[in-house]
């Protein structure tokens, strides 16, 4: 008999997953050359554009802000570790592509840090993730709680308002308890944010530079927060108690695969293969198809689709009785039976 079939799954998971762990210098090079000049290239259309027609302008910001889009996949690996064989590298253009997207990048890498060491642990919520209130929890809180998580959890309110309003604000302070580097990165990314918007309003002029940035800002967030929404809220996503928790059950079935046209999946950078960058953050975006491609046992994750992803927007809370996320008509399950009829 063959010995691996007796192998425990975790093992073959940890096998088929480490050819892939190691970076590449050669790809990651061209992939930040291919993402940062024609980022900076459009920037440079997009304010020539203001002098022809500012729909033109509004043309570019679509490409200009999927640039954005993919350097923050960039500043992402970095904060991994997994973009460059160098530690040095990884932080040097991590500082730099965290400045380009708004992102102090010590704060942030360390909680999507927490966020992988927690993805569907239900008693380890709150930190690098979206909120998710369960069913008891909400029925349980005071009228002031759910209002504001109605109001957090609304699409227009979390995609199009508070996308935007995290990175270019939310990001600029720190709370109680921040650790000291992090701290740092917070001041640090402040100061370099205004010497680099200074210096483009010098330029040319700070309407001219809103007129470019906030469209830029606003898709490239947008989407940004959508992606990261997708692959965590569906309908059969798994949760458990920690007690029960496990993380490589949080990979394969708490994360999506979001097929993506490959012209949406190239300037997201192989984000959509999220199920294996849960199983392992040190395989770079760049190796994250092929490795798709080549395990039988990586393709058959919960997979959603840019139609099938848009039903996971009527989707609130999770029910740990059904274990599924739900919508608020769910609540109607749990309402008070009436009185039986005499």
């Amino acid at each position: 008999m063959d010995s691996s079939v007796l192998e425990d799954p975790k093992t073959v998971l940890r096998k088929i997953l480490a050819p892939y762990q190691t970076a590449d210098a050669r790809r990651a090079v061209w992939q930040l050359i291919n993402t940062l000049v024609p980022y900076f290239a459009l920037w440079a259309l997009m304010f020539l554009s203001l002098k022809v027609s500012y729909w033109l302008t509004l043309l570019l910001a679509i490409p200009t802000a999927g640039f954005m889009v993919r350097t923050f996949i960039i500043f992402h690996d970095c904060g991994h570790g997994s973009f460059f064989p160098s530690r040095k590298a990884n932080d040097v253009v991590g500082v730099i592509t965290g400045i380009l997207t708004f992102t102090p990048w010590a704060r942030w890498w360390r909680d999507h840090a927490i966020h992988h060491a927690t993805a569907g642990d239900l008693d380890r919520r709150g930190v690098g993730d979206v909120y998710t209130m369960t069913v008891q929890e909400y029925l349980q809180a005071p009228w002031w709680r759910k209002l504001a998580y109605r109001l957090m959890r609304n699409p227009f309110n979390m995609f199009i308002i508070g996308a935007p309003i995290v990175f270019a604000i939310v990001q600029r302070f720190y709370g109680r308890g921040t650790g000291k580097r992090e701290r740092a990165s917070v001041w640090w990314t402040n100061l370099a944010l205004v010497v680099l918007i200074g210096g483009l309003i010098w330029l040319v002029g700070w309407k001219a530079y809103l007129m470019v940035q906030i469209p830029v800002l606003w898709l490239g967030t947008a989407v940004g927060v959508w992606l990261f929404y997708m692959q965590h809220q569906f309908e059969n996503v798994y949760w458990e108690r920690h007690e029960k928790w496990d993380f490589f059950e949080a990979g394969l079935k708490g994360c999506s695969y979001f097929k993506l046209p490959k012209v949406l999946q190239w300037f997201t950078g192989n984000i959509g293969f999220h199920h294996i960058h849960h199983l392992s953050a040190r395989i770079p975006n760049y190796k994250l198809e092929a490795c798709f491609r080549e395990n039988p046992l990586l393709q058959n994750p919960p997979t959603l689709t840019l139609r099938s992803s848009l039903k996971s927007l009527r989707l609130r809370l999770y029910d740990e009785e059904q274990k599924k996320l739900v919508g608020w008509e769910a609540l109607k399950r749990y309402a008070a039976p009436a009185s039986p009829a005499l």
